[in-house]
């Protein structure tokens, strides 16, 4: 099934305790059907010394949310996503309010 929101996509948060932020995508996890969003689910993490980081330290990151709670954002409104497939086979996301397509987001190299 192809995925609503990409890397670099700008999206509403539904649900949960940042519900109404707008934020950018970090990263999608479509094997778990989750998204890392930038300021949203940041937890914090104890990191045990070890040979790198002799120290230790208090780390605090972003951990996935489910997909299904956020939602791109269009002209400033969440909407939700339609694909519409090309005569050549090239399949684009479209916003189901408005019909606007929305920008392929860019992808960098691993």
């Amino acid at each position: 099934m192809p995925s609503h929101v990409r890397k670099g996509d700008m999206v509403y948060v539904r649900s949960g305790d940042s519900k109404g932020t707008v934020a950018e995508v970090l990263r999608v996890l479509p094997k778990d059907g989750k998204v890392v969003v930038k300021g949203v689910n940041v937890r914090t993490k104890h990191v045990k010394p070890n040979r790198m980081n002799q120290q230790g330290s208090v780390v605090r990151k972003e951990f996935p949310i489910d997909m299904s709670k956020v939602n791109p954002v269009v002209d400033g409104k969440p909407t939700r996503v339609r694909f519409k497939v090309a005569k050549d086979g090239t399949k684009t996301r479209v916003a189901a309010k408005g019909g606007k397509e929305l920008a392929s987001a860019v992808v960098g190299k691993k």
